[in-house]
């Protein structure tokens, strides 16, 4: 089982041992409260769980907007902030009656793609949320690479590579700085980066349709879509400079737009240490199920406790 903690809705999925999906729920996540997040994932594990043929139990995988410190046990580095400083994992085992595997959201985007996705075969994968948010995670020879302090992949807190003077210092951003990633390319980002041009309020998703809608003469979307394809380039092509990986993955709501696949790769090369760039940018195969589905795949089924 496979559960996917979102900062508006909760996921889950049950899949065989083959990856096939059994069954799949959704369910809003009680924003800023803590005690009823914890109460949300064990009634959605329970009513997954009553869908299991012979009442088996089933492992339970989850994915979080955050992660858990190695020094402390505690959530830290999360947007939704009401998880932050709280025994997230012990109050899981301790809800459910069984041992709780717990990743990064975007980690748990990387396994699933690298498993059976737009990165399968691929020894690196770098794949990224353009969502709410903006993280990613990354998978070395099939396995994440959480690091020693637990933020590898944490992309979307580096700054903007290669700043123009407009874009300093940056908007501030929930961590405390100014101009990371995240205030640039995020959906909100984008929907507050075109409302600062144009006065227009639309959300990320309606202005690259409108940009990519060759019969509209929507020139401000054109130009919000140019800036974020610009910025998106430079913090991919840092990427490429510092890893090399062999594929980069989007998902998240931003990356359901034709346009980033058409425009990045040639975007990215002027920035990339290289005389050639030829790393692929593609869509998750699995699209909004990615998370939930790599929450599930945290435990293999070599490893699955008996009863499972």
């Amino acid at each position: 089982m496979g559960i996917d903690l979102g900062g508006t809705k909760t996921e889950g999925i049950l899949l065989d041992r083959q990856g096939n999906q059994l069954a799949r729920h959704r369910v809003p996540t009680p924003k800023g409260n803590y005690d009823g997040t914890v109460a949300t994932i064990r009634d959605l594990v329970a009513r997954l769980e009553g869908e299991i043929p012979g009442g088996r139990k089933a492992t339970v995988g989850l994915g979080i907007p955050g992660a858990i410190s190695p020094a402390t046990g505690l959530v830290k580095n999360a947007n939704s902030t009401w998880l932050i400083g709280r025994d997230f994992t012990r109050d899981l085992i301790q809800a459910l009656g069984r041992p709780v595997r717990i990743e990064n959201d975007a980690n748990c985007l990387a396994v699933s793609e690298a498993t059976d996705g737009a990165g399968a075969g691929c020894d690196v994968v770098f794949a990224a949320i353009l969502g709410t948010g903006c993280g990613a995670g990354i998978v070395v020879h099939g396995r994440v690479l959480g690091g020693r302090n637990a933020i590898a992949g944490e992309w979307g807190h580096n700054p903007l590579p290669w700043p123009t003077d407009a874009e300093r210092p940056g908007p501030a951003c929930y961590c405390g700085r100014h101009g990371c990633l995240e205030t640039f390319v995020s959906g909100p980002a984008v929907a507050a980066d075109h409302l600062a041009a144009t006065g227009e309020r639309l959300d990320a998703a309606t202005i690259l349709a409108r940009a990519a809608d060759q019969t509209a003469a929507d020139n401000g979307c054109r130009a919000t879509a140019d800036r974020l394809v610009g910025r998106l380039a430079r913090g991919l092509a840092a990427v490429a400079n510092l890893l090399d990986p062999d594929v980069i993955v989007l998902g998240g709501g931003l990356s359901n737009a034709e346009l980033l696949y058409e425009r990045l790769p040639a975007a990215m090369q002027p920035w990339a240490f290289s005389d050639r760039l030829d790393t692929p940018v593609r869509r998750a195969r699995h699209g909004d199920s990615s998370g939930v589905r790599g929450a599930a795949w945290l435990w293999r089924p070599g490893e699955l406790p008996d009863g499972t």
